[in-house]
């Protein structure tokens, strides 16, 4: 992909001791005065953002202020969600807004999905080869 960026899959293992690899993306998250280095897990299953309660805190969001209410699914289907918009620059791409499910959770990881995370950036995978590509939507 022209005016890309590649990043490696962490390997490591799963909940049952199996080596594994996963598409792990290094970004910063900012709203409003705060910043945070994270690390999101690309999830093309998923059919929302999900950030974790305490990243939410740690950006300074405040739980009561946000007043969209988010239904999650699958696994996460019990954890209740509220939608919280906020700033995301991987490597040295401009930033983009992601709107994220924050959930009242920190068993959930973070992830980046279909609705917006894919809306906003052309992402390849490279599974044999333990990497993947990203490029901003053109």
């Amino acid at each position: 992909m022209r005016d890309s960026q590649q990043f490696s899959f962490t390997e490591g293992f799963d909940t049952f001791g199996v080596p594994d690899a996963l598409p792990q993306l290094p970004l910063s998250l900012s709203y409003r005065e705060s910043a945070i280095e994270v690390i999101a897990l690309l999830d093309t299953g998923a059919s929302v953002n999900v950030l974790p309660y305490s990243v939410g805190v740690q950006l300074g969001a405040v739980w009561d202020e946000q007043t969209t209410f988010v239904t999650l699914a699958g696994n996460l289907a019990s954890i209740e969600a509220r939608g919280l918009l906020i700033s995301a620059q991987i490597s040295n791409f401009s930033p983009v807004r992601l709107v994220f499910a924050w959930s009242l959770s920190d068993d959930v990881p973070l992830l980046l999905d279909r609705m917006n995370f894919f809306l906003e950036f052309d992402v390849c995978f490279y599974r044999s080869r333990l990497m993947f590509e990203i490029r901003p939507k053109a």
